[in-house]
């Protein structure tokens, strides 16, 4: 910028450039924290399957054990 207070191109044009090297900067950002999100995302997803699965399998077992022991407590004829 001259002393004389005026803008000329090259100002505008070195302005230009900064504003286009930062919005490079955050958009390289947003592309990495969304990529971050999506693998919380699923790995959440993933963990509540696993949890439901995991809960699944405990109650089939659970029957199994009960009907072994009723099986033993009353044995049939």
């Amino acid at each position: 910028m001259a002393d004389t207070g005026h803008v000329d191109l090259n100002f505008l044009a070195r302005q230009i450039d900064r504003l286009i090297t930062e919005v490079d900067s955050v958009r390289d950002d947003m592309t990495v924290l969304t990529a971050m999100v999506m693998r919380l995302d699923g790995s959440h997803t993933a963990l509540l399957q696993e949890v439901r699965a995991t809960h699944a399998q405990i109650g089939r077992m659970n029957d199994r054990i009960r009907k072994v022991e009723n099986e033993s407590i009353t044995p049939s004829l």
